[in-house]
């Protein structure tokens, strides 16, 4: 059941709610930030130039750069008095990105939360654990918020502290497990370390997001913990968690909540739009933040948009899992790859446990790969026997042969408690 009667509302009416609230961020950050007045002015684009939702296009992008030049409060529209709440990227070079929420911002976000922990299947009755980090991350409190907006009753637990994790999740009966998707396979891994079956701990739904999840790690999830694998997204810069999400009677593509959240897929390369079921680069525009107006912003996420009807009755547009960014191409001697795709082909072999690492080096002026994937616990493949297997695997799909390939026991790859996975390592 849809939380928000505007999730199965007819599209005309969604693209009535787009154009009046685009209208209205267009004028707010035109008359209240410089950067967007400077950036229109230089393309001859006024607010009144934005008749429909259809001109959109005629507005410039936003990107992380841009972020990061305005620094620290360059990108807000409205004098710190009115500001409730400061967040900030979790980026790891340069300065972080920071966001702003006034009083209006906040409620906007505690209601796309809550409607997107309605649509994974969470009911007032249930108890969300929830084991994302707080303090300048959104997740924590993206998260907590939606589930208190619900009705739902929360367990703040944040990340880490793996024991007291399970020791709260089992005598409390917690019903959903917010977290990255590399975290839910280590409390299934530390589950069985003690003797454990972790398909009887309480929980059957695990909310996954901060993370790219590939569909055989999500069915790693769902088989290792017995649960419902419900992916989610979001990015600080359009708000934090929140911004689309599955549904839970159907698991394909993640409804955007498009009346607060405009999605375009443009050509990463050239920044037009392509067409519609085509890959590219996702591109948000928000429609309902005061503080923080963020026009095209170009996410680096790579994904499509489905607008066929969801078996969930929802109209939302829904966008697919996303298979890569921009920023994490991998060219090995002109061979194009995202981590994910080889994500993806190696997590279908049997015998391969959900953990890998690839290391990028130069040797001789030459891009170098070496992949480290783990073998399974219960594998019945000897280790020089599932490295042919993997090869011939990578060849077969991606027409990719690693420099060097290392099968290793389960468990020789670090392990994350908080925070995001790390997969690659570039040297170069």
């Amino acid at each position: 059941m849809a939380y928000n009667e505007i999730e199965t509302a007819d599209r005309s009416k969604i693209r009535d709610v787009q154009t009046q609230r685009l209208r209205q961020t267009v004028s707010n950050a035109y008359e209240n930030v410089p950067f967007y007045r400077e950036q229109m002015d230089e393309m001859g684009v006024h607010p009144d130039d934005i008749e429909t939702v259809d001109d959109i296009t005629k507005l410039p992008t936003t990107t992380k750069e841009n972020f990061r030049d305005e620094y620290p409060d360059g990108l807000f529209a409205v004098d710190h008095s009115k500001i409730r709440r400061i967040h900030a990227s979790s980026g790891t070079t340069g300065k972080p990105k920071i966001v702003a929420y006034t009083e209006d911002d906040l409620d906007a976000w505690k209601e796309a939360m809550a409607r997107s922990l309605a649509a994974a299947g969470v009911t007032e009755d249930d108890l969300v654990q929830n084991a994302y980090g707080y303090g300048l991350f959104t997740g924590g409190a993206g998260l907590q918020q939606g589930a208190e907006t619900l009705g739902a009753a929360l367990l703040p637990i944040g990340g880490g502290d793996t024991e007291k994790q399970v020791e709260m999740m089992t005598d409390l009966g917690s019903d959903a497990l917010a977290c990255t998707p590399s975290y839910s396979l280590y409390i299934a891994e530390h589950v069985e370390d003690r003797g454990m079956d972790p398909t009887k701990l309480p929980i059957s739904t695990v909310i996954f997001g901060a993370e790219p999840c590939t569909d055989p790690m999500r069915d790693e999830i769902e088989r290792r913990l017995d649960v419902n694998g419900i992916d989610l997204y979001g990015l600080s810069e359009i708000v934090g968690p929140g911004v689309s999400i599955e549904c839970h009677e159907a698991q394909d593509g993640l409804h955007v909540w498009e009346d607060r959240f405009y999605p375009e897929v443009v050509d990463p390369a050239t920044g037009e739009p392509v067409e519609e079921g085509k890959e590219g680069e996702l591109v948000l525009t928000t429609l309902s933040k005061d503080a923080l107006p963020v026009l095209r912003y170009r996410t680096g996420d790579m994904t499509t948009l489905n607008y066929d009807s969801c078996e969930c009755g929802r109209t939302m547009v829904r966008m697919d899992n996303v298979t890569g960014r921009t920023d994490d191409l991998l060219i090995v001697r002109g061979i194009n790859l995202y981590p994910s795709q080889i994500e993806d082909t190696i997590l279908e072999i049997d015998d391969v446990a959900p953990h890998y690492r690839i290391d990028l080096y130069e040797k001789d002026n030459l891009d170098v790969i070496e992949l480290t994937v783990e073998q399974a616990d219960d594998a019945e493949r000897g280790r020089d026997q599932l490295e042919e297997v993997v090869a011939e695997r990578l060849d077969a799909v991606l027409a990719f042969t690693p420099d060097s390939l290392d099968i290793v026991h389960s468990g020789s790859i670090a392990r994350t408690e908080v925070g995001k996975v790390q997969r690659v390592y570039d040297h170069r």
